[in-house]
């Protein structure tokens, strides 16, 4: 089930924080965004191990300036110091560096290395395990060329944006390209979310999980509900269709179901996602044995402290009854089982 789902995350990428004012004169401010998060995690797997993850180390300067009332233009450029996830001693790389043209009446249009549309998608109050860490946590998928509007007037919200992959490095091939939208309702204590994305791999730099001419698409629904005190409840459909050059298409539906309760310092979170996939998901689980692998539950419960406005230290448990890619050489798998996270996350 994760080698077919993984195509899904070229479509998710990363995302910034409101941030802390550091310089404001002259019509121009500089805002410092960051955020910083260490774990330590056993994954799903049988074999899994427990080990020391930094999965955020990041900041960046987001410099506007204002010329006039509504209008503003602006450069935001970010240091990433989680890249390799501790897996080698590599420099600090540059993250999300892009310019942008901003207004409260006409949105913004930004333009450079940025996240897509569906970064915005998932629900749940999850750190590691849920349909949001699915979707966004430590995602390397951020493009060079890519080109984001946005706009938000209250009850309706939306946007759209386009990548290309002319320079080959996020995985749709040279002549590959993506887009993703979402529109938005809010009404009373209800928050409504649709999201459609599309891409195509084609061309030199294609990834590892798709060949030349795959296409993929996605739609979603989102929905959130704040009609009691301190509680949250979300309800998402996904739908995601794989259609390779030769062969059978394939698709995925998943359906999710998230909770939070806010206590005062505390915040308690849970839920459970369902995925099926239609066709032959034969996996081998041994040099003589096979499984079907045409569905998979997963879920979740945490718990988190805010030790700060903007810091958590949280504890979680997550499980999964499908199977996970051992060694992509000779093709085995093993059950997935339960995991556990315990870890710190701080955002400005």
């Amino acid at each position: 089930m994760k080698k077919t789902l993984v195509a899904l995350a070229v479509l998710a990428a990363g995302s910034a924080q409101a941030g802390i004012e550091i310089y404001n004169a002259n019509n121009v401010t500089v805002d410092l965004k960051g955020d910083i998060e260490v774990v330590y995690k056993k994954g799903f797997e049988d074999d899994a191990t427990t080990k020391q993850e930094i999965q955020d180390a990041d900041f960046g300067f987001d410099v506007r300036y204002a010329i006039n009332d509504d209008l503003q233009f602006g450069a935001y450029w970010e240091f990433d110091g989680s890249a390799d996830n501790g897996l080698t001693n590599s420099a600090v790389k540059a993250g999300n560096t892009y310019v942008g043209i901003y207004s409260q009446a006409a949105g913004s249009l930004i333009v450079g290395r940025l996240d897509s549309i569906l970064d915005d998608a998932g629900i749940g109050s999850d750190y590691q395990f849920g349909l949001n860490s699915f979707f966004s946590n430590g995602s390397p998928f951020g493009a060079d060329e890519s080109l984001r509007y946005d706009l938000d007037k209250g009850n309706f919200y939306g946007g759209v944006a386009y990548k290309q992959d002319k320079n080959m490095n996020s995985g749709l091939g040279e002549n590959g390209n993506m887009v993703d939208a979402k529109i938005g309702y809010r009404v009373a204590d209800f928050d409504f979310t649709a999201f459609y994305g599309q891409a195509e791999f084609k061309g030199a730099g294609i990834g590892a999980a798709m060949t030349e001419g795959d296409k993929e698409s996605l739609y979603a629904i989102e929905g959130r509900w704040a009609g009691v005190e301190n509680l949250n409840l979300e309800l998402g459909y996904y739908n995601m269709e794989m259609s390779p050059k030769a062969g059978d298409s394939v698709t995925a539906q998943t359906y999710g179901f998230a909770a939070d309760y806010t206590l005062n310092q505390w915040i308690f979170a849970g839920g459970v996602s369902q995925v099926s996939v239609d066709g032959d998901q034969t996996v081998k689980i041994s040099a003589t044995e096979t499984a079907n692998n045409d569905s998979e539950t997963n879920w979740f419960v945490n718990a988190g402290y805010k030790v700060a406005p903007s810091a958590t230290v949280y504890a979680e448990v997550g499980g999964s009854n499908g199977y996970s890619e051992v060694d992509s050489t000779n093709n085995y798998y093993a059950q997935n089982g339960v995991g556990f996270a315990i870890g710190a996350k701080a955002e400005f």
